[in-house]
Parts: structure tokens; C-alpha cells; sequence
């Protein structure tokens, strides 16, 4: 898999990350893992005419020392269809600038 990855955090800088995916993402069925929702205006033309299968989302995973975010874009809704891939370059524009942000917004030594 693909992804983005920031490593060597502190555990008061992740608790601080996952508080903030906890209020600004999408939560998932594991603890872990968090899904953040890529624009419309950023989706790829299949994607975009899959209206059935949006929202279309990224996964990020907190670790122990780190955060991952995959280069991965996958439907909420189903498993099975044309839509998933990898991130086209917008997209993997968004993954790194969410990361970026983030990490900004929160104050987080890397």
C-alpha cells in the first residue's frame, strides 16, 4: 500500500492527533482508524458519476509513534466496483496537504 507516513511522534502529540481526527473525520469500526472524505471537485470522473458509492475517503491510521495516511481512495459504501484506486496527483495533493495541516494546526514537532 501506498501511504504517507509520519513517524518518531510523541504520545501527547498523538493523543492531540487523535483528538482532532475524532472531531474532524469520519469514524471507523476500528480505534485506530479514521476516514476523511475527499472533495467532489477532486474525485475522478468514474468516481464522481458513482453517486451510490460516495462518500469516497482516505484511511488514516495512528499508531504508537506514528500516522499513516494511505494514497488509497475507497468508497464507504461498497467493496466491490470500479471506483477505489490510488490517489490521482490531486488527490495525493490533499492526503499530504491534510497531513501538512494537521501537523501545522497542532503544533506538532516532525
Amino acid at each position: 500500500m501506498k501511504a504517507y507516513l509520519i513517524d518518531e511522534l510523541s504520545a501527547p502529540d498523538l493523543e492531540r492527533i487523535r483528538g482532532f481526527l475524532k472531531e474532524n473525520t469520519i469514524a471507523s469500526s476500528l480505534e485506530q482508524v479514521y476516514w476523511v472524505r475527499i472533495p467532489d471537485d477532486l474525485l475522478t470522473p468514474t468516481q464522481f458519476e458513482h453517486r451510490d458509492c460516495q462518500p469516497h475517503v482516505f484511511a488514516v491510521e495512528v499508531g504508537r509513534t506514528w500516522l499513516k495516511l494511505e494514497f488509497f481512495v475507497r468508497s464507504m459504501k461498497r467493496i466491490r466496483c470500479s471506483c477505489p484506486g490510488y490517489c490521482s496527483a490531486s488527490q495525493r495533493n490533499f492526503v499530504i496537504n491534510f497531513a501538512d495541516g494537521l501537523v501545522k494546526k497542532l503544533g506538532i514537532r516532525t
